[in-house]
């Protein structure tokens, strides 16, 4: 007997998360093309930066905290009520910040976290990757990296990388 169940290459974004204390944060990777290593400048990351500190006016999205890898970006993120979509809003992320230099992996991942341990110990994780990856011998020293005020999106640290 055949089976005829097919299944979609990715599985589809909802469009709503349900939880009893309030929007979730978000834990999300994307690649570059090919893997190839563009994020890891001054120019790169400045307009990662500028992207961000503008983003929760106008989409209604808050970076808790990132990491730039040479050929790929992990970031936290939790939108405000009435956001525009996860979707549309890395879309624009990544047409800003790529400013037709390079190009990115179609789509990116995503996983809505279910505790604030589950962030302390993600974020530590990914904070680390530079040395992991033997790019840099602290994760201090990784300039390509920081994070923004929950109320008004302002720099929270590493505010000088950005050139």
């Amino acid at each position: 007997m055949q089976n005829d169940l097919s299944f979609p290459k990715r599985l589809r974004r909802l469009t709503t998360v349900w939880l009893d204390d309030g929007q979730p944060m978000y834990f999300i990777t994307a690649c570059t093309a090919d893997r190839k290593p563009w994020l890891d400048n001054a120019t790169i990351h400045g307009h990662w930066q500028t992207f961000l500190a503008g983003s929760m006016e106008r989409y209604g999205w808050w970076v808790a905290c990132y990491v730039l890898m040479p050929d790929h970006a992990h970031w936290f993120a939790r939108p405000k009520v009435g956001a525009v979509t996860l979707g549309a809003w890395v879309k624009a992320l990544k047409a800003f910040v790529a400013q037709r230099e390079f190009r990115w992996q179609a789509g990116f991942f995503d996983h809505a976290l279910r505790s604030d341990e589950s962030f302390a110990e993600k974020w530590a994780y990914i904070r680390m990757n530079p040395v992991r990856k033997g790019l840099v011998t602290t994760a201090e020293d990784w300039p390509y990296w920081g994070g923004f005020h929950p109320e008004d999106g302002r720099p929270l640290q590493n505010e000088g990388n950005a050139g």
